[in-house]
C-alpha cells in the first residue's frame, strides 16, 4: 500500500495555531500524514519531509523552501499569499496556490466591509463608548451621522469580493465606481451598475473607498500619502484586504490632521499590530482583528477548500488557483 504523503500545516498563532490546525488536519482522514506547527522552524524533520506545506498566514520563506527537499506544493488557506516567498517557490518549480476561486471568504468579507462602513456612517463606536460612560452623545454626534444612500462607493479591485461589495452597495442606493487590474466583462459592469475609473479619479470622487486587492509588490502601499491626499476630507476608507496595501503612517497622518473623515480597518501591518501603532488611537477609526474571513461558517469553507485542492493535487489532478508568474 502506498504511504500517505506528508503535509506540514503552518498555522500562525494569531489565527488559531494548533487548535485550528488540528481541525484542519482531521479533514485529510488517512489521505495524508499531517504535522501541525505554529512556525515552519518548529519541526525541522517535518519540514524536510513535507510534500505539501499548508500555511494559514504562517511565513514560508526562501530558507524554509530550501530545507523542504521533498516539497511539491504550497497551499495558502487564504486569498492572500504575501507570507510565502512565491519567487523562491517558483524557482524550485513548486506551485503556490490560494483559495481564490473557492468563494469561501467572499460573502463574509463583503459583509465585514459594510459593517465597517455602517459603523463609520452611524458613529456606532463613539456612541457606544459615550453611553457606556453614562453620557447621552446624540447632540454631539448628530451633525456627523450620515447615510450610505446616495453616496459614491469606490471599489479598488473588482474580483469576487469586490463584486460582492458592489452588489450590496446597489441595495444601499450607492453609486459604484471601481478600478481593477484585469478586464471586467461589460455584462458584469451592467449587472453591478459599476463604472470603471482610473484609481486617482476614483479616489477624488468617492465618499467611501473599499479595498479588495491582494498584497503584491505592485500593491504594497498602493494608497500612499500622495493618493490618500486625493480623498475628500469627508470621505471614509475601509480596508478588509491586507494592511500593507495602505501606508499606515500616512493614513494616521491624514486622520490626525482631519484630512479624512474616518477609516474602518480589519487588517494591519503587521498582525497583530503592536500596542503603540498610531492607527489604534487615531480619531474616528473602527477596528476589527482581521475578522472578515473568520466566521465559523467561513473558516469551515476555507479549510475544506484548501484541503480539497491539496488532495486533488496528491491524486494527480492540476491544482487550482496557482499564483501566476506576474505575482511571484
Amino acid at each position: 500500500m502506498e504511504q500517505p504523503k506528508n503535509v506540514l500545516a503552518v498555522i500562525a498563532p494569531h489565527v488559531g495555531g494548533r487548535g485550528a490546525g488540528a481541525a484542519l488536519a482531521g479533514l485529510f482522514g488517512d489521505r495524508a500524514a499531517v504535522t501541525v506547527v505554529e512556525s515552519a522552524d518548529e519541526d525541522p524533520a517535518a519540514l524536510a519531509a513535507a510534500h505539501v506545506i499548508m500555511t494559514a498566514l504562517g511565513p514560508v520563506t526562501a530558507g524554509h523552501l530550501a530545507r523542504a527537499s521533498a516539497l511539491e506544493l504550497v497551499q495558502c488557506t487564504s486569498h492572500g499569499h504575501e507570507h510565502v516567498d512565491v519567487a523562491a517557490a517558483r524557482a524550485r518549480g513548486v506551485p503556490v496556490c490560494t483559495i481564490g476561486s473557492s468563494g469561501a471568504e467572499t460573502q463574509s468579507v463583503a459583509e465585514q466591509a459594510f459593517a465597517l462602513m455602517l459603523a463609520l456612517a452611524k458613529r456606532i463606536v463613539p456612541g457606544h463608548e459615550a453611553l457606556s460612560r453614562g453620557e447621552w452623545p446624540l447632540p454631539r454626534l448628530q451633525r456627523s451621522l450620515t447615510e450610505l444612500d446616495g453616496r459614491v462607493l469606490g471599489v479598488i479591485g473588482l474580483g469576487a469580493i469586490g463584486q460582492a461589495v458592489a452588489r450590496r452597495a446597489g441595495a444601499f442606493g450607492m453609486t459604484v465606481l471601481y478600478t481593477s487590474r484585469g478586464p471586467v466583462p461589460a455584462a458584469t459592469e451592467r449587472l453591478l451598475g459599476a463604472r470603471r475609473m482610473p484609481l486617482e479619479e476614483l479616489l477624488a470622487a468617492a465618499d467611501y473607498v473599499s479595498v479588495h486587492v491582494p498584497l503584491t509588490g505592485a500593491t504594497r502601499h498602493l494608497l500612499d500619502a500622495r493618493r490618500l491626499a486625493l480623498l475628500k476630507p469627508t470621505a471614509f476608507l475601509v480596508n478588509t484586504a491586507r494592511g500593507a496595501v495602505v501606508d499606515q503612517d500616512a493614513l494616521a497622518d491624514a486622520l490626525e490632521a482631519g484630512r479624512l473623515a474616518g477609516a474602518g480597518l480589519d487588517v494591519f501591518e503587521p498582525e497583530p499590530p503592536p500596542a503603540g501603532t498610531r492607527l489604534l488611537q487615531a480619531p474616528n477609526v473602527v477596528l476589527s482583528p482581521h475578522a472578515g474571513g473568520a466566521t465559523r461558517d467561513t473558516l469551515a469553507r476555507i479549510a475544506r477548500a484548501a484541503v480539497r485542492n491539496v488532495v486533488d493535487f496528491l491524486d494527480g489532478r492540476p491544482p487550482r488557483d496557482v499564483i501566476p508568474a506576474a505575482e511571484a
